[in-house]
């Protein structure tokens, strides 16, 4: 403070002969008498031109601590004289009603808990253990911080307070807490003295493996490395206002000399230290050589001439420049442009402190260092913080590196701060500690909060059937679009699998081996019916009939491959109209070859004419009658309600089902029921042929393919409808192909190897022979 008047008092840019008393008070009592005598100044002649003191002090700086700051802040406040304090932070003295005069040039706590808040938080401390001394500091300290952390999302474990001087039982209190208790993590608000208290009772208790987050009161103090416990501190985090460069200050402070300061014992104190020596008058002159007094500061290396971590002192520094701004502000008032009635100014002969106190709520400017210097309208100054780590505390030693900054002024994401330093945790571990009342929840996961506990403590539940979270420690699960569903980790949605019967899987490939195959199959055998047309066992058959059968089974086989890729509206209606008519096509051949061995059989008795009713031109009608009422079947189909692809999400969650939907049901079942109506007719009129003459035995090979093919269609019914997915496609192909397999087996077979194997049996008298036989 004298530093900075004598600075300014050599600038001539500033009014000069700034004046100041100190009061080097302990103890709040004599704290409020300082202030009662500073309020009640006395007025004393200095020289011949009438230059007086004041009659009170234009404004006071101090006090340090934020319990007697308030003691006489509101004594001064009912006077109106400033009050600036360089480090009293309790946000209390932000209350304008209860303190209108006070002022400082450090941050109010609210702002330092706010940044402790968002400090846990960055590491991921949501489970916290919190103790205080039990002054106004301390309380109403950690009262912010408990605040701010709740509105973070952190939990307070516990909250302990106790006094240096208070009863032992409180500190018995806390350690027991401390010891008990599963967080690893305490937010330390009180002042140096509690903390050296604190940690030496924790260090005999070998209470280890705890992390220390501390307010500016004690995270920088070099009182703390005579502490027993100071091991215990290593690896604390806390905040502290920025440090700056005072130039000249050094050689200020080496300059000094106890003549200066005749009637200081903090002055004698120190230089009797400094070179272990005695000064004159002294009353520690034991075993030490005499002191003149004027040795010399300027080689001497000590705490009090260490000037590299100016922070406080800076606070200081500011104050004095505040009240000279205000000062000099008011004196070089243009009169009829001033500030109080009628734009009228101070006098400067008799100035008031309620004038110099509208001053300096108004001043704002920037010392030479670039630091700028206002007030809001609380009389706070802005919040800058540096984050401090102690990485090294030993005895007489403490070594802390700034490891981030907090500057309330800057939008809330860009406030808060790392630079990236290595930081150094509780024990001189590099491991960021846990401390969590439960783990966080991953992606995929929700939380659902333990019952009695704070919202720290929670369970993790998988999400439900599809639903997904994609947030850490989220609340609530989503559900997935209809057609998306979660992942295996229930954190993302992922679409869904399109389902349908592919030709590149394996069963496509497989079905589509054997479509091919049986229409490869037919064309072979209608090769070789067509080279042997004219050996009697083609002819006896019915050659045209067999023609044309082969034909429609051929296309049968072929429709079969229609069910088989991406359905699309063409292929839908295609599939089911082409298995249907190709179909009755292939019955109606079959029936036409059964009606014509049964006609056959009567026209070969005596008198029977019946062959003339069924001929060749009847035979073709009959096919085609039957085949085009089946076609006027798919016809109604596909004009009222026609089949459509349609994505099936309801059978498989995780799956959508591409699939070929009926349209019309009535129009599906109708053509399926035309079909086994014609196969079990069929049946019935070759069932009844069955025992006709030997060269007539294709009824015998008819009523069994018709067997296979009414057995088939009839298991294929139940197949269809409990098949899930591209099975159900499946299932109605293998019913085509298996049915197609016993028509050209039963029927065909058993000719081709007599033609290809027995020709010696494909001939005309041979059949007659065998004819005759079989008459008796």
């Amino acid at each position: 403070m004298i530093f900075a008047i004598e600075e300014m008092n050599q600038n001539p840019a500033f009014l000069p002969n700034l004046g100041y008393k100190i009061y080097n008070s302990c103890g709040m009592t004599n704290i409020i008498k300082s202030a009662l005598d500073l309020a009640n100044g006395q007025r004393e002649i200095i020289d011949e031109r009438n230059c007086t003191n004041a009659a009170t002090a234009h404004a006071i700086l101090g006090h340090s601590g934020s319990a007697p700051t308030m003691g006489f802040a509101r004594i001064m406040g009912r006077f109106q004289i400033p009050v600036i304090s360089h480090f009293a932070t309790c946000a209390c003295l932000s209350n304008r009603e209860e303190f209108p005069s006070f002022f400082r040039t450090i941050p109010s706590d609210l702002h330092q808990s706010r940044a402790l808040a968002r400090l846990v938080k960055y590491f991921g401390w949501t489970w916290l253990g919190a103790i205080s001394n039990k002054n106004d500091y301390g309380v109403n300290g950690m009262a912010s911080f408990i605040q701010a952390a709740q509105e973070e999302g952190v939990c307070i474990e516990y909250y302990q307070a106790f006094d240096q001087t208070g009863p032992l039982h409180d500190l018995n209190k806390v350690v027991e807490t401390v010891k008990y208790s599963t967080s690893k993590v305490i937010v330390a608000f009180m002042s140096h003295r509690e903390v050296n208290v604190l940690a030496t009772e924790l260090y005999r208790q070998n209470i280890t493996g705890l992390q220390l987050v501390g307010s500016d009161a004690w995270i920088t103090d070099q009182s703390l490395t005579d502490s027993e416990g100071r091991s215990i501190l290593v690896g604390s985090l806390g905040f502290v206002v920025s440090k700056a460069q005072i130039p000249g200050l050094e050689d200020h402070l080496r300059k000094i000399h106890p003549s200066q300061f005749p009637d200081s014992q903090f002055v004698r104190d120190f230089w009797e230290d400094v070179f272990n020596c005695a000064l004159n008058n002294s009353s520690n002159t034991q075993n030490k050589k005499p002191c003149s007094g004027f040795e010399s500061l300027q080689n001497v290396e000590s705490y009090f001439t260490d000037v590299s971590e100016l922070r406080f002192t800076n606070n200081v520094y500011k104050s004095v420049y505040a009240v000279a701004h205000a000062l000099h502000n008011l004196v070089t008032c243009e009169e009829g442009r001033g500030p109080f009635y009628n734009g009228s100014c101070a006098d400067t002969k008799l100035i008031q402190p309620w004038q110099v106190l509208h001053y300096l709520q108004n001043i704002d400017f920037t010392t030479s260092q670039g630091e700028r210097v206002t007030f809001d309208q609380n009389g706070d100054s802005p919040a800058k913080y540096e984050l401090i780590n102690l990485q090294h505390v030993t005895s007489g030693t403490i070594h802390f590196d700034t490891v981030g900054v907090f500057d309330a002024s800057l939008p809330r994401e860009r406030q808060f701060k790392m630079n990236g330093m290595k930081i150094v945790w509780e024990g001189g571990s590099h491991t960021v500690p846990v401390s969590v009342c439960s783990d966080i929840c991953n992606p995929g996961k929700r939380k659902v909060f333990q019952k009695g506990k704070p919202v720290c403590c929670y369970d993790c539940i998988p999400c439900a059937e599809g639903e997904i979270s994609n947030i850490t420690d989220s609340m609530e699960c989503f559900k997935c679009p209809i057609d998306y569903w979660p992942n295996t980790r229930g954190d993302t949605c992922i679409l869904k699998e399109i389902e349908f019967l592919s030709y590149e899987e394996i069963m496509g490939i497989i079905l589509t081996l054997f479509c091919l195959m049986g229409a490869i199959l037919t064309t072979l055998i209608a090769l070789v019916f067509f080279h042997f047309r004219e050996t009697p066992i083609v002819r006896a058959n019915n050659s045209e009939l067999s023609f044309l059968l082969l034909f429609s089974l051929t296309l049968c086989f072929l429709c079969s491959l229609t069910f088989i890729g991406r359905p699309s509206e063409w292929s839908c209606m295609l599939r089911h109209t082409a298995f249907g008519i190709t179909f009755v096509l292939c019955i109606s051949c079959v029936l036409g070859k059964t009606i014509v061995v049964l006609m056959a059989f009567r026209a070969t008795l005596p008198g029977s004419n019946v062959m003339k009713w069924f001929g060749p031109a009847q035979q073709r009608l009959t096919v085609l009658g039957f085949t085009i009422i089946q076609v006027i079947i798919c016809i109604l189909w596909l004009t009222i309600n026609p089949p459509f692809p349609f994505e099936n999400m309801n059978h498989y969650k995780d799956k959508i089902i591409l699939e070929c939907a009926l349209g019309s049901a009535v129009g599906f079942w109708a053509v399926l029921g035309y079909i086994g109506l014609l196969a079990v007719l069929c049946f019935v009129l070759a069932f009844l042929a069955r025992k006709l003459p030997d060269h007539f035995n294709e009824a015998k090979f008819i009523t069994f393919s018709m067997l296979i093919f009414c057995a088939v269609w009839i298991t294929f019914i139940p197949a269809y409808v409990s098949s899930p997915g591209k099975f159900t496609v499946a299932v109605e192909i293998f019913a085509i192909l298996a049915s197609s397999y016993g028509l050209l087996f039963c029927i065909y077979i058993p000719k081709c190897v007599v033609i290809l194997l027995r020709p010696e049996q494909n001939t005309k008298k041979h059949v007659i022979a065998k004819t005759k036989e079989t008459q008796y």
